[in-house]
């Protein structure tokens, strides 16, 4: 009998579920409503509802419903899988690209057939595969690291001056969840000491709106986290997280209050009273019909918005988000938004003048007025990246016809105001600034739309213009500062600090060049023209000058403008051959100095023919 081996059969495919599919098939074959209910009256007389049975005891159910419930059982197995963000990551750039540190002891890898094709095969992990894969990053031989809850503690990653990979860490936050602290512990572990360079942090969301409550809840502890760290705001958040992105700080109190209140005047369009009470569960009435005096506060309304509808969250957030912002830049642009300690940098600070402005009797502690050089480097938007945001939805080229300057102009978001009224705005970027106008003040400017040719030429024109570097000069008062304080300018009390290039680290309050001007008595002579024009252009000083006339920055045309006040009305055709412009404003004739480039020359002019007598400070530094 001939003993003959047969063949072993060819390896059957495996058809694996990757994703939560049967889950989702599970819970929906069992928990669809398909059972009828008949009305019944209980003992206490009260009407209520039971489901109905035959007489066999078995469930009666409802058709249209079965057949509904057939047709998304249906519908939901044809889907095609959906993988996760790790096996998303994984199957893209590879295992052997890709070192994974997690709490995973099996995976789903992509494996190359002989033919070039692909195919993905289960791989068991051992418990030593996250110290070989963390080993792999920093020794440089993966470049990309994925590390979960279970990966991110007690190891590090970042940059450190001992390993092979010292490149920048760009560490980006996907499904951070609602635990804030171990997304700040995962931060931790790409920023840690004896580093070559910090990294860059990218928080991942998507455009549900709801989903800034998760980025909310960190931005709210990183702020919490700064505030203890000797007040050092950026040491938490390191500017990763803008104002607004804290959903429940003051600001956002009061914006969410206000939202109640346009919800009961029916201001908020596509969502009424009734609507907003139906869907969240919330009630902002009393029994008088008045709006309560204990309101939802912003947390419970944070958490109802992740069960609305993606339209109904649109709705509610826009409304929410414009109010908050027009808190915020109000707060910012009038100073009184606290920072905390901000560090100044630049490419050099050097000490040019050092005075001492106090000292205590008792102790001999010194204050310290310091004037410091500053330079810093230019760095415009390039023409690539400008005409690059002209691509989106709603952007444009645009120059201005009376000072031939050119911008794009993009969306921002528009602002609403207390009584619920929408006002739209827009952007302009410049190469080295942009700023946000309303819609309606751009439409009466001098802006208009060009083609891409005339606006490649003004922009490059303008980029050939700037220097490499910026100097200025700044002015701080640091060492002893609780006994003058009240001296200082009380409108802001931001602290700062800065290293010069000696390595003197420097700490205090900036102050305007008009306020050393009154506490050092400084001769106003000696004050040239161009520092007086720096003093005007920034809002920081007044200037009285001989005859009573005074020169100090306005808001006028929604822009800012130097205007002289007090001038004689018999000499107004001399100021005008200055180079002052005139114009009729609620018919009072006002003088204004051009703030473009021939501002300086037109105040020079000026003083020569009036001196300053006295510099008054207007605001802080």
């Amino acid at each position: 009998m001939e003993n003959r081996r047969k063949p072993a059969p060819p390896a059957a495919t495996l058809d694996i579920n990757c994703d939560c599919k049967e889950y989702m098939l599970d819970y929906l074959a069992h928990s669809f409503p398909v059972q009828l209910y008949e009305p019944f009256t209980d003992s206490e007389g009260n009407l209520a509802s039971r489901p109905a049975f035959d007489a066999d005891g078995n469930p009666i159910l409802n058709r249209e419903a079965c057949r509904a419930r057939d047709a998304m059982l249906e519908r939901l197995a044809a889907l095609p899988p959906v993988p996760g963000a790790l096996d998303q990551i994984v199957q893209h750039f590879g295992s052997d690209a890709v070192a994974e540190v997690t709490g995973r002891s099996r995976r789903i890898v992509p494996r190359a057939n002989s033919d070039g094709s692909v195919r993905f095969a289960v791989e068991n992990r051992p418990a030593s595969a996250n110290i070989a894969e963390t080993h792999a990053f920093m020794d440089d031989k993966k470049h990309i690291l994925v590390f979960s809850e279970a990966g991110g503690t007690g190891r590090s990653y970042h940059a450190d001056l001992g390993v092979k990979n010292q490149r920048r860490r760009v560490h980006y936050l996907l499904e951070a969840g609602w635990k804030a602290d171990t997304a700040i512990q995962g931060f931790g572990r790409t920023n840690r000491t004896n580093q070559k360079q910090p990294p860059l942090f990218r928080p991942v969301s998507t455009d549900v709106k709801a989903q800034k409550r998760f980025i909310s809840t960190i931005a709210r502890r990183l702020d919490s986290l700064g505030a203890i760290t000797r007040g050092q705001r950026q040491t938490g958040g390191q500017n990763m997280f803008s104002a607004s992105d804290n959903l429940e700080s003051f600001y956002a109190r009061d914006a969410l209050r206000q939202l109640y209140q346009l919800l009961v005047r029916g201001k908020i369009d596509g969502c009424s009273l009734g609507q907003f009470e139906t869907a969240t569960g919330l009630s902002l009435l009393d029994s008088d019909g008045g709006l309560k005096d204990e309101l939802p506060p912003i947390t419970t309304f944070l958490n109802r918005m992740l069960a609305l509808t993606i339209s109904m969250q649109n709705i509610l957030f826009e409304a929410f988000e414009g109010l908050l912002t027009a808190r915020v830049e109000g707060a910012i642009a009038s100073g009184t938004y606290e920072m905390g300690l901000e560090t100044l940098r630049a490419e050099s600070f050097s000490v040019s003048d050092r005075k001492t402005i106090y000292t205590h009797p008792g102790t001999g502690a010194v204050t310290h007025l310091l004037t410091i050089e500053r330079k810093d480097r230019i760095e415009p938007v390039v023409l690539e990246r400008a005409l690059a945001m002209a691509v989106d939805r709603d952007a444009e080229l645009v120059i201005n016809t009376r000072s031939g300057r050119a911008a794009v102009k993009l969306r921002a978001r528009s602002l609403i105001d207390d009584d619920g009224g929408i006002h739209p705005r827009i952007r302009l970027v410049r190469p080295l600034e942009a700023t946000n106008i309303l819609a309606e003040a751009f439409a009466t400017s001098h802006w208009e739309p060009v083609d891409r040719e005339r606006f490649t030429e003004v922009w490059q024109a303008e980029l050939a213009d700037l220097p490499e570097f910026e100097t200025s000069t700044l002015h701080m008062v640091s060492g002893l500062l609780l006994p003058i304080w009240r001296r200082l300018p009380n409108e802001s009390t931001r602290v700062y600090r800065l290293q010069t290039d000696a390595g003197e680290r420097v700490i205090g309050r900036k102050v305007s060049p008009a306020w050393v001007a009154t506490v050092i008595e400084q001769d106003t002579a000696s004050v040239v023209p161009a520092d007086a024009w720096a003093m005007l252009c920034a809002g920081d000083a007044k200037l009285h000058l001989a005859e009573d006339q005074t020169l100090a920055r306005v808001r006028a045309m929604n822009d800012w403008r130097i205007e002289l006040t007090g001038f004689n009305d018999l000499g107004i055709e001399r100021l005008k051959a200055m180079g002052l412009i005139s114009e009729i404003v609620s018919w009072k004739l006002k003088l204004y100095i051009p703030t473009g480039a021939v501002g300086v020359d037109v105040l020079a002019k000026l003083l020569d023919r009036f001196p300053i007598q006295r510099i008054a400070a207007r605001k802080a530094a």
